[in-house]
């Protein structure tokens, strides 16, 4: 697995997070609603990771 992609991934849903947070706090929905949206973006990144990675093993 790359471990930058998943870096990335990782990273992505922790800024999510704190938007979600955000926006919840300040009442501000379009935050919440994009903080979600980049916590689905990251967890694909993962779940392609994770396809990438079975496939590898599979084809050893």
């Amino acid at each position: 697995m790359s471990a930058e992609k998943r870096i990335e991934a990782t990273a992505k849903n922790i800024e999510g997070k704190i938007q979600e947070v955000v926006g919840e706090v300040t009442g501000n929905p379009q935050d919440k609603t994009e903080g979600q949206a980049k916590q689905a973006e990251a967890q694909v990144g993962h779940t392609v990771e994770n396809i990438k990675d079975e496939l590898k093993k599979a084809l050893e």
